[in-house]
């Protein structure tokens, strides 16, 4: 029974770690899609992650909530900060410091 249960853990940190990279990806893709919509350059070219919770989604379901911080220049001489919130593998809110528009 011990060996099913660890058999079990195992799956599931596999499963976890699957989604993880998923949403992951999904979110790096968000980010560069956000950064090319507003005329900015997505720096390092990638997120990181900030909180992964339990939480709803637009259908009542329980999905893991992940939020990803990256950050942005407007003319390649600064940082700024943005972040992008996934419930699931869809994206439901961007945010953007305040920058200056060129």
């Amino acid at each position: 029974m011990a060996e099913l249960a660890a058999i079990a853990g195992m799956v599931a940190v596999l499963w976890l770690w699957a989604d993880s990279m998923r949403a992951r990806e999904r979110a790096v893709e968000a980010g560069r899609s956000a950064c090319r919509r507003y005329g900015l350059q997505l720096l390092d070219d990638t997120v990181a992650i900030a909180r992964l919770r339990l939480a709803r989604d637009r259908n009542g379901r329980l999905a893991l909530e992940r939020r990803y911080v990256f950050e942005f220049s407007e003319t390649g001489d600064n940082r700024r900060n943005g972040a992008l919130v996934l419930i699931g593998s869809e994206l439901c809110d961007i945010q953007l410091e305040p920058y200056t528009i060129q």
